[in-house]
């Protein structure tokens, strides 16, 4: 197993080994941006335990914190995201099933040559899974999948595909089936980058399925436990996805903390004014309460404890709180700021529209409530 470096120490040592990479990520590709990434010591380790779908001995809270370190750094939100999104949604998964499917690509996935999407949301919802049409049909030799895949983080730059396909036409917990295919194989077609307004620096598009031919060792885990496997991936996710968020919190705290020490107005330190100083208070609670539940769903992973699946509905509750505190932030942040909060070049402006975008992904938020009431006892229906 990998040697963790103890939590209290990550942040600050990694944001120093990426402040070297940091300047060459503004305007390269995805692609490159990736690879520049995945070049530092510290992403490689991440990428490794996650490929062997080790938790226990801190491996996952280590994970939190080198992200963390990242978003001090600089490193674009965007690139922040794809890379937890991709290690806690995909790769611990993935790699914690008995089939094992990222084994052939692990020297890829470590060295960023390959890059993983996962492939569940249509255009006629996501939320609710067993409403998707991608079907899966059974062939003399596997299957058949056809549909469309929308709105799939990485999707344009994919190189390996998690989906998940309808195999059975009734609407029950095992009408759907998990699959992992390559980007190039016949019959997959992936879009354009979308146009998006948030976590720019991460593409988003579609993937078409015209025939795709699969067999079952392309299948994640046995016919029928897609919806099963799907929860593993999006408690994963919900746990501990707004990780990417929290380097760049701590960083726009600090640049808030020292444009109002040496911003004067009236006569004195803008940082003087008792109002504008409990705005900056407010914004070290909310980055220090989002910290908090997202380091404690680590150790609870590492812990071992309580399975994966019993931590579904906590998972939900981090990433409601975690989502709208994050919205809070940066409407919070953006006023001390003034009018170079709303420009993209003045090293001030905040991504509103990224924060809002976090009650999005994931789950909606709204939806999410009505799975935690339904946990609570209450009969509600979506």
């Amino acid at each position: 197993m990998t040697a963790v470096i103890r939590t209290a120490d990550v942040p600050a040592a990694v944001a120093d080994e990426a402040s070297a990479v940091v300047p060459t990520m503004a305007s390269a590709s995805f692609r490159d941006g990736w690879r520049e990434l995945l070049s530092l010591p510290s992403v490689r380790s991440v990428m490794a335990d996650s490929l062997r779908g080790d938790v226990g001995d801190g491996v996952v809270e280590n994970a939190v914190a080198v992200i963390e370190g990242l978003g001090r750094a600089g490193v674009p939100a965007g690139l922040c995201y794809a890379l937890t999104s991709q290690v806690f949604g995909i790769q611990w998964p993935l790699s914690a099933s008995t089939r094992k499917p990222l084994e052939p690509y692990v020297d890829g996935l470590v060295d960023g040559s390959l890059i993983l999407c996962h492939a569940l949301t249509e255009e006629t919802g996501g939320s609710d899974p067993l409403s998707m049409r991608t079907a899966a049909t059974a062939t003399d030799g596997g299957y058949r999948i056809d549909g469309r895949k929308a709105y799939v983080t990485a999707a344009p730059e994919a190189d390996l595909i998690l989906t998940f396909a309808r195999t059975d036409e009734a609407r029950h917990p095992f009408a759907l089936s998990s699959f992992l295919i390559q980007a190039g194989r016949a019959g997959v077609t992936r879009s354009d980058p979308f146009a998006k307004t948030a976590l720019t620096a991460v593409p988003m598009g579609a993937i078409d399925f015209d025939g795709v031919a699969v067999t079952d060792a392309d299948m994640v885990a046995a016919e029928g436990s897609g919806l099963a496997f799907l929860s593993s991936t999006t408690t994963w996710e919900r746990a501990l996805l707004m990780s990417y968020a929290l380097g760049g919190m701590h960083a726009t705290v600090e640049r808030v903390v020292a444009w109002l020490r040496d911003r004067e107005q009236f006569g004195r330190s803008l940082g003087a004014n008792p109002l504008v100083a409990s705005h900056v208070a407010d914004l070290a609670t909310i980055r220090y309460r989002i910290r908090a539940l997202v380091y404690d769903m680590a150790r609870r992973i590492d812990a071992g404890d309580t399975p994966l699946s019993a931590l579904s509905t906590d998972a939900a509750q981090v990433k409601i709180s975690c989502a709208q505190d994050l919205l809070t932030f940066e409407t919070t942040a953006a006023p001390l700021f003034g009018a170079r909060s709303v420009i993209a070049d003045s090293g001030y402006a905040m991504d509103t529209t990224s924060a809002i975008a976090a009650s999005i992904y994931a789950g909606t938020n709204d939806l999410l409530r009505m799975s935690i009431a339904r946990d609570l006892g209450l009969p509600v229906a979506n």
